[in-house]
């Protein structure tokens, strides 16, 4: 019988995948201080039209937070990737794959990894 079912993928850390996670994390959180710009640029633009707007201040100051947490956990794990040793494996994503059972085979056998570096799969366990 087949199936459907989660595989994860693994990035083993090297200089060149540090550097591209690295660039990823800055444009991630770049990206979150101009969305913390424009939810202050809109809450003036709101509160401009509705004075006493405790509701909009509220929902602004809600979302300003969000963004604000995201970003630390974002700096976090810069600088937890900058600790780690290369050749470490990190988990990247889920993907789904087709697998085939069989009665009597060992459930956990069934569990898949797909390790990649520097962009090529060196290993499916």
């Amino acid at each position: 019988m087949k199936i459907l079912q989660s595989v994860t993928v693994k990035q083993v850390l090297t200089e060149k995948t540090r550097k591209s996670i690295s660039e990823r994390y800055r444009q991630e959180i770049e990206q979150l201080e101009k969305e913390v710009q424009q939810l202050h640029f809109e809450e003036r633009k709101q509160l401009k039209n509705h004075p006493s707007g405790s509701e909009i201040k509220r929902f602004f100051r809600k979302e300003v937070t969000n963004k604000l947490e995201k970003q630390k956990t974002i700096e976090f794990q810069l600088n937890q990737l900058h600790i780690l040793p290369l050749g470490t494996e990190i988990k990247e994503q889920e993907v789904m794959a087709v697998v085939d059972v069989q009665v009597g085979q060992a459930w956990e056998n069934t569990n898949k990894s797909i390790i990649v570096k520097d962009g090529i799969v060196v290993d499916i366990r």
